[in-house]
């Protein structure tokens, strides 16, 4: 699930940079060392925010660096503080958003994406993010509701129809979820042919790993452990959930948002036992 429009820390650097222009190459110097040294990138972006005290740029590109080390609650209050000083940005608040629902604090997420939306109501269909913080939060009947919603603007997104899946099971249970899976058009990624079989009842745990082992990008079996431990979680096998959610959430090429949905989860389910 990739197509969000209003990804946030792409639009952070197109919405806030409006007050004191910062030379481009105290940007380029902070990009580059934190490609190597991230705590000497930090320390770059603590100089720059320091010396641009009402310009909410330096901290978003700090927020960036604290996501990137997975300081989600340090990324979320650099971000705060950004907001005070641009408020009406749809990206910051998109942002914010992230870095919550990284942090586990679901609600929150929810509260932002939803400003997100007053602000630019039209990419309402597209925001799956908002879906999965929904799940998160308990609100099984809103997330399923966005997902119907996501259907609209991406009729083909096997994830799409396995979170609505997700919030029907927790509402009203496995026969009445399966009944009320969305129809998905052709999605040409591995292994999410069988994914949505299994979903629907018609596949296996097999044929899932069996697809994913053909492939030679590893992207594959990311998402067939992070598919096969969501399913085993609402279907009540903890055990099984945890050995598939754990694939996932360790996966070295998971450096995206599912991947951290998968550690999130993983930390969810740790939290359970």
């Amino acid at each position: 699930m990739t197509r969000l429009l209003l990804s946030g820390f792409l639009l952070l650097f197109v919405a806030v940079v409006g007050r004191a222009a910062i030379p481009e190459a105290r940007l380029r110097a902070i990009s580059s060392t934190a490609r190597t040294n991230a705590a000497a990138g930090l320390v770059l972006s603590d100089r720059l925010v320091a010396d641009y005290p009402t310009n909410a740029q330096p901290l978003t590109i700090r927020a960036r660096l604290l996501d990137s080390a997975r300081r989600y609650d340090d990324a979320a209050r650099d971000l705060s503080l950004a907001l005070k000083l641009e408020p009406e940005s749809a990206g910051l608040w998109q942002g914010r958003g992230e870095m919550y629902f990284k942090a586990g604090r679901f609600k929150e997420s929810v509260a932002d994406f939803d400003r997100v939306l007053s602000l630019a109501p039209s990419q309402a269909p597209h925001h799956w993010q908002r879906g999965i913080s929904l799940y998160y939060a308990g609100r099984f009947g809103d997330g399923w509701r966005q997902f119907e919603s996501h259907r609209t603007v991406n009729p083909n997104d096997v994830e799409n129809a396995t979170w609505h899946f997700l919030c029907v099971v927790r509402e009203s249970g496995v026969t009445n979820a399966r009944a009320a899976m969305l129809p998905v058009g052709p999605d040409a990624r591995v292994p999410m042919k069988q994914i949505d079989a299994l979903y629907r009842g018609r596949g296996s745990v097999e044929e899932v790993m069996a697809a994913a082992k053909q492939v030679p990008n590893r992207d594959a079996l990311f998402y067939a452990h992070l598919y096969l431990g969501l399913y085993f979680d609402v279907l009540g096998d903890p055990a099984k959930a945890r050995e598939y959610i754990k694939l996932a959430a360790e996966d070295p090429t998971s450096a995206h948002y599912m991947g951290d949905v998968a550690r999130v989860h993983w930390r969810v389910l740790q939290a359970a036992q």
